[in-house]
């Protein structure tokens, strides 16, 4: 697949008003500081569509960005971030798991794992949560670029074998790079093979 339209629909912090089509929904999450929103722009090929930030924690809205016209891409806000007060926090849970367990254009929910980190606690109870509600998702790991390729592989081995622990059928992973455009492809292609399914 190739991207010839991205554009910017709305943002909001309520499932229900999310748009009202019947287009597919691929959702990003992670948590804060994985490199969301460069993984955005680098699949989406527009710099400045998902804002970047040094500051942790920037996306506290519901994002939908349209694109090619018959799918969106929704940036979800980050979790974990330990910044913000315990009220903030249960907001933003409450935003993220109201769209991931009730909106029904919902396709497949892309999980961002920063690869240079072992395996996280938070990610892996989220993994859980995820498995437990029957959600589709797969994993993708960012920043692949600042790593060393054995290092890389070692720790990608690792975190599947932790996942081995709990799940008989692994989900899909992908192993990406904003700064070089790794593994941009392939999302796009399992974007593109599951809309084709669902037709």
């Amino acid at each position: 697949m190739e991207i010839s339209n991205a554009e910017f629909i709305m943002s909001n912090t309520d499932f229900r008003k999310c748009p009202d089509t019947s287009f597919p929904e691929y959702a990003f999450i992670g948590r804060s500081n994985v490199g969301k929103s460069s993984l955005i722009n680098m699949l989406t090929g527009r710099k400045g569509l998902a804002m970047t930030s040094a500051t942790p924690g920037k996306t506290l809205l519901i994002n939908h960005f349209l694109i090619n016209k018959n799918w969106y891409l929704v940036d979800l806000p980050g979790y974990g971030y330990a910044k913000r007060g315990q009220k903030m926090q249960e907001q933003i849970r409450q935003i993220i798991e109201s769209y991931i367990l009730y909106r029904r254009q919902m396709t497949c929910l892309f999980l961002l794992i920063d690869s240079r980190l072992e395996p996280q606690r938070i990610d892996l109870n989220f993994i859980e949560w995820l498995g437990e509600n029957g959600v589709p998702f797969a994993i993708v790991f960012t920043k692949a670029d600042k790593l060393a390729y054995n290092k890389l592989n070692t720790n990608i081995r690792i975190y599947v074998e932790r996942l081995k622990e709990q799940w008989e059928e692994l989900p899909p992973y992908f192993v990406t790079s904003a700064e070089h455009r790794t593994g941009r492809q392939e999302l796009l292609d399992y974007i593109e093979h599951i809309n084709k399914e669902l037709k």
